[in-house]
């Protein structure tokens, strides 16, 4: 399993926590039922001025095949910030779901 950690960290005058939570309420259906997608977190921390998604992709090629240049650039435009990107490997998963 691939997990992807997408990091947007903002200035002080540049964090709207109820922007962001708008986009993530906004772009949920995009990511329901999408392939190879098993689940995706959108996060806030208020604290650090900092928003995080985390996604559990089946493999590293449907990971990677999402997280082209082309989308990068889609999200900095929408959250305002550019993001940090980082692919690692899932050892395990804990589901008390």
């Amino acid at each position: 399993m691939q997990g992807v950690i997408v990091e947007f960290e903002y200035a002080a005058g540049d964090f709207d926590p109820d922007r962001i939570a708008g986009i993530a309420h906004q772009a949920r259906g995009t990511f329901e039922g999408m392939p190879g997608l098993q689940q995706k977190a959108f996060t806030i921390d208020r604290a650090n001025r900092r928003a995080t998604n985390v996604y559990l992709w089946t493999s590293e090629e449907a990971a990677r095949g999402f997280f082209d240049d082309a989308l990068v650039e889609r999200v900095t435009g929408l959250y305002g910030v550019r993001p940090t990107v980082s692919f690692v490997d899932v050892l395990e998963v804990v589901d008390n779901g």
